[in-house]
């Protein structure tokens, strides 16, 4: 009795160990990338290129999944909420940041997500209608106290990331431009392109091809330093010290995520964003790779959530105003 009760503990331990050492390896399914925008955006592009690199990577598809509405907030929910074994997760921009500074979210942005990776930052291009007789930063501070009430700005509504890029710009250079918010960008880039308009900070990719093309004058970029894409293009904190506006593009997965699968996706994020094509895709797009731990990210986080809210309180920006 003591020998059979002996080998059939022995058994059990090889069949438990047996289990473990078969038990399947990340990822087993296709993946799901949600992006809280419409198709044919900028983070939709950033999300499908790098579903295409990580399908190759986990030999499992990465599907892009569009879940527009609420500025971002509806999709984000439904990932940070859903369940937490890797194979829902989603792509957010500077949106994310401005979102919590404007709403009460049913979750909190830092502490309630899993940060994975930072992909990449871009600036924004400070846009004029070439009948303003502006080229500079100095100049455009100057045009704007000594005619009050004559700026005014476009951007793709209330609370858009290029709606606080532009009032962070009017509470640090002393200027009173008037917000006039559109339905998207596009409408905002006609009204300019049309001079109802006078200005836009818009974002690079929208803004580069029109500047090349001379049909609006770009007089400087809001990164910290000169930007690649535009490297003649002085920075606004030449001229008013420490602006700096960037939109950025990162994965976030639910609170719950297990560390290793953290892991394995900043890992081969960090990877992707090395190579060579992808690294000259972004470049065309105003954008500069960026990577590195999740430890990193949940301090943008922190960073860009605080700097917003802040803008947002002494603007008084009210969503829908």
């Amino acid at each position: 009795m003591r020998t059979c009760w002996l080998m059939t503990a022995i058994l059990g331990l090889l069949v438990a160990a047996g289990g473990a050492h078969a038990q399947p390896k990340y990822p087993t399914k296709p993946i799901r990338l949600m992006v809280p925008f419409p198709p044919g955006g900028t983070p939709d592009i950033v999300a499908r290129m790098l579903a295409q690199k990580l399908s190759e990577t986990f030999m499992q598809p990465v599907v892009v999944d569009n879940r527009p509405g609420g500025g971002g907030a509806i999709g984000t929910e439904a990932a940070v909420r859903a369940n937490p074994d890797g194979y829902t997760m989603i792509l957010v921009s500077g949106s994310y940041a401005a979102n919590a500074a404007l709403y009460k979210l049913p979750y909190d942005p830092v502490n309630e997500v899993a940060p994975i990776a930072l992909i990449g930052e871009a600036g924004f291009v400070v846009t004029l209608h070439p009948s303003l007789p502006v080229m500079t930063i100095k100049d455009l501070i100057a045009y704007d106290k000594a005619n009050p009430g004559k700026l005014n700005y476009g951007s793709g509504g209330t609370g858009t990331a290029v709606h606080l890029a532009t009032e962070l710009f009017n509470q640090m250079a002393g200027t009173k431009m008037t917000h006039v918010p559109y339905k998207g960008t596009g409408p905002a880039l006609n009204e300019l392109l049309g001079g109802q308009i006078q200005l836009i900070i818009g974002t690079m990719p929208q803004m580069i091809p029109q500047v090349k093309s001379n049909r609006v004058r770009g007089i400087a970029v809001t990164t910290a330093k000169r930007s690649n894409a535009m490297p003649n293009i002085p920075t606004v904190a030449e001229t008013v010290p420490g602006y700096e506006a960037v939109t950025w593009a990162a994965i976030l997965g639910p609170q719950a995520l297990p560390k290793d699968i953290v892991a394995r996706w900043s890992r081969e994020i960090d990877r992707i964003l090395q190579l060579p094509d992808v690294k000259e895709r972004m470049a065309g797009d105003g954008m500069e790779p960026a990577g590195g731990s999740p430890e990193r990210l949940r301090e943008v986080l922190k960073r860009e959530v605080a700097k917003w809210q802040k803008v947002v309180k002494i603007a008084n920006i009210k969503p829908g105003s």
